[in-house]
């Protein structure tokens, strides 16, 4: 449900253009106003279909930083952590497949 697209060097990687975004993912924002930022997945909200990633805040007019959420449709997945050996394995599966 929550798939970001990923980086032309992963694409060649697993042969796939898309993937869901999980918490710990390195992301790269594609729109909007923090354009071209880099961070990482520090929460993953299933209920309002958003991410946030860290580094991206706004600022309220009392003075007080929020996170800002974004939409995973606008971000492309740079790097999978090493730990994540589940996910990697569903990946080589496809690239095994073909």
């Amino acid at each position: 449900m929550l798939s970001s697209a990923l980086s032309p060097e992963l694409k060649k990687k697993y042969k796939r253009n898309a993937i869901s975004v999980r918490k710990g993912d390195t992301v790269k924002v594609m729109r909007g106003s923090h354009k071209d930022h880099q961070g990482e997945i520090m929460r993953v909200d299933m209920k309002k279909y958003k991410i946030y990633v860290n580094g991206i805040i706004a600022k309220k007019t009392d003075g007080k930083e929020v996170e800002k959420p974004i939409d995973p449709s606008n971000v492309m997945v740079t790097e999978i952590p090493d730990d994540d050996k589940e996910r990697r394995e569903a990946l080589m599966r496809t690239v095994e497949a073909e």
